[in-house]
């Protein structure tokens, strides 16, 4: 008899979305797939050669500290170095006392979702989102909010408007949760003014902001402003979730949470009872590559191919879908989000395009409100310049025979 294992599961299960781009990495082995679906680094940036020698030199002196467990917070040679990279490229003067170390960005995330949500609470996304924020929030069983975009970002007067609605019916959001620099999945950037206006409500409507700054440092066009929300912060509302997953390795899996001593505090007791601490060994890693100045040297080769394989991509839609879709044009970033024009399921045409050697991630599981069956998020990191190009070409073909039909 097969036992029905569902019913010994929690309710929390039922309300989850799986992510389709985590499902779809069984294909990245596959060579015959051209893949624009995972928001996966180009594994030829990855600094092999620099972190060989660096994981030798830490087994030499430091193997007995690196291997051993360590404070919940982070080591503290990682957390020095962490506080003065974060300086020298994203501006952001704080405390090492005001910094957790995460299991990448996303723990930073979940650890959040724990320490300042309770069950039927009010909080704020852009719309669309990251769908694995999402699922972070749904797991504590709150109202999710989702505030539309446009070119220039989250479109802030209407969060003016909502706040006030809720507030007239007795009811306060939590915070607004956003990535302010080329948006996951959107690709799009929150200009300077509407990033004031932003910091300006949340100290007059009371309410925290959560900035989730993967993209921050992989900015192509350097005219746009990329200073980050907790830069410009003058009342202490904003939390801020970085990563090295995009701009060292994300097999790391080194995220880090900045936030005020308090909240700090309340983490470190959930950092506790999640993992006890982020790898020790990974976290020297680290610190040894801010050290030498692993990023800051890469990072300009990085920008310079992915703005390459950003353009291309853009190119080649241009090429193969004017007129049959519209998408944005990122300033940096990973992806790309494109709406075709026409009523259609991108997921159930999701297999056709994997038949013909292509995938990609539907757009509907990163909506809030908005109608999102005929959307598409691509990536442009993963694949090369010539993938880019012929792939773009065949989804082309495969979204015009499905709107035939």
């Amino acid at each position: 008899m097969m036992i029905d294992y569902s019913k010994y599961c929690s309710n929390t299960t039922r309300i989850l979305i799986p992510s389709i781009a985590r499902s779809l990495l069984k294909f990245v082995e596959d060579r015959e797939i051209i893949s624009f679906a995972g928001g996966l680094p180009d594994p030829l940036l990855f600094p092999i050669n620099e972190i060989k020698e660096i994981v030798n030199e830490i087994l030499t002196n430091h193997g007995s500290e690196a291997l051993q467990y360590m404070p919940s917070r982070g080591i503290l040679l990682y957390l020095e170095e962490l506080r003065k990279f974060l300086y020298r490229n994203r501006e952001i003067n704080t405390d090492t006392s005001n910094i957790v170390v995460t299991t990448g960005s996303q723990q930073a995330l979940d650890l959040l979702g724990r320490v300042l949500l309770d069950e039927g609470g009010y909080i704020v996304v852009e719309d669309p989102t990251y769908i694995a924020a999402l699922n972070v929030f749904k797991m504590q069983r709150v109202k999710i909010i989702g505030i539309p975009i446009d070119v220039v970002g989250m479109r802030i007067d209407i969060l003016e408007e909502t706040v006030k609605k809720l507030g007239n019916d007795g009811k306060k959001i939590k915070f607004v949760y956003t990535i302010p620099i080329a948006q996951n999945p959107s690709g799009v950037t929150m200009s300077l003014e509407r990033k004031k206006y932003l910091l300006e409500l949340a100290e007059k409507y009371d309410f925290l902001i959560i900035e989730d700054d993967a993209y921050g440092m992989l900015v192509f066009d350097e005219h746009i402003d990329t200073t980050p929300l907790y830069s410009l912060d003058r009342y202490g509302r904003v939390i801020y979730i970085g990563s090295l997953s995009k701009v060292l390795a994300p097999g790391l899996r080194l995220g880090h949470l900045v936030a005020p001593a308090p909240i700090i505090e309340m983490i470190e007791i959930f950092k506790q009872v999640t993992d006890l601490h982020t790898s020790a060994f990974t976290q020297y890693i680290a610190a040894y590559a801010f050290k030498r100045r692993v990023i800051e040297r890469n990072i300009q080769k990085m920008k310079t191919i992915y703005k390459l394989k950003r353009d291309t991509m853009i190119k080649a839609l241009e090429e193969f879908l004017s007129g049959l879709a519209e998408w944005t044009k990122p300033i940096g970033g990973f992806f790309i989000w494109l709406k075709i024009n026409r009523e259609i399921d991108t997921d159930l045409m999701l297999p056709n395009a994997i038949k013909r050697g292509v995938m990609y991630v539907p757009g509907k599981g990163f909506c809030i409100n908005e109608y999102c069956n005929n959307t598409i998020r691509l990536n442009f990191s993963f694949p090369s310049v010539n993938q880019i190009r012929l792939g773009i070409a065949i989804l082309s073909e495969v979204i015009r025979d499905y709107t035939k039909g």
